[in-house]
């Protein structure tokens, strides 16, 4: 397996090669999740490129950039492992140039969820999303449901801009538990390992609740509300809204996104259900 660590290198390398190319953006530290992706870029093309970059402009203040999970020779043997061809791993300097004024910015599905606790957040991921994109020019790029709002916005993005990418989504991968496997679990201790599986029993009680009839969305939010507390009460946002478009739901009914962001301890997490309804 190849790896690059700058942008014509990588543009050499694609431009030798022939036939399809699937493309797993990523920001390191590499999990089961992220194995699922390369497999699934693995059977649908004829070359896999896996990016490894922590986006500064996707952090903000106070946030954890400093303290990201970085270990590149570790994820570079996952890659390898997973069926990756080539590994993109460029530095801040090779992204950004100091003078860096260009930001994509997407508006109508950024509103909400982790939009308003996050300012900045969704342009920070617009922005590498298309100079990667541009960079790497893939067939089809493939991405988690766990960041369901990213992925509506990425759908957007190659729409609006006419990227020629297919977007390719695959299912939540969970532990045994049903905690969503996510590189920032690793800052959980045992105890908080243990609580962080409120936000997958929430989810269930909320399919429960549902499923038995429930349509009112300020009933179901109060209940999963309640289970949460149970471990914690800095809740970010419990939202249910509609899955395409992410806007408020009055009432409980066509395809719904049931989206969860939870503090354990000082560990922000994120999870989310998807529901015919």
């Amino acid at each position: 397996m190849k790896i690059y660590k700058t942008i014509t290198g990588m543009r050499e390398f694609i431009n030798k090669e022939e036939g399809s190319i699937g493309f797993v953006p990523t920001m390191g530290y590499l999990h089961q999740g992220h194995l699922a992706l390369v497999e699934k870029a693995r059977q649908e093309n004829d070359l896999v490129i896996v990016s490894i970059f922590v986006n500064p402009t996707q952090f903000g203040v106070g946030e954890d950039y400093e303290e990201y999970p970085r270990d590149l020779k570790r994820d570079t043997k996952l890659a390898e492992t997973g069926g990756a061809d080539a590994v993109f791993a460029p530095s801040v300097d090779e992204i950004y140039n100091p003078d860096h004024g260009t930001v994509v910015k997407i508006e109508g599905i950024t509103e909400n969820l982790c939009a308003s606790s996050r300012p900045g957040f969704f342009e920070g991921i617009c922005t590498i999303v298309s100079k990667l994109f541009n960079i790497i020019n893939p067939d089809r790029a493939y991405f988690g449901q766990k960041d369901a709002q990213q992925v509506l916005v990425v759908k957007k993005l190659v729409a609006e801009l006419n990227f020629a990418v297919e977007i390719r989504t695959i299912p939540i991968v969970r532990e045994a538990d049903g905690l969503a496997v996510s590189s920032r679990n690793q800052y959980l201790n045992d105890e908080e390992r243990e609580s962080a599986t409120v936000l997958y029993r929430a989810l269930e009680l909320a399919e429960e609740i549902i499923n038995e009839g429930e349509r009112r969305v300020e009933v179901v939010k109060e209940k999963i509300s309640s289970l949460i507390k149970e471990e914690t009460d800095n809740i970010d946002y419990i939202e249910i809204v509609k899955q395409n478009s992410l806007k408020n739901l009055s009432e409980i009914k066509g395809s719904v996104l049931i989206a969860l962001a939870v503090y354990i301890g000082q560990t922000r997490l994120i999870d989310n259900l998807m529901l015919e309804v």
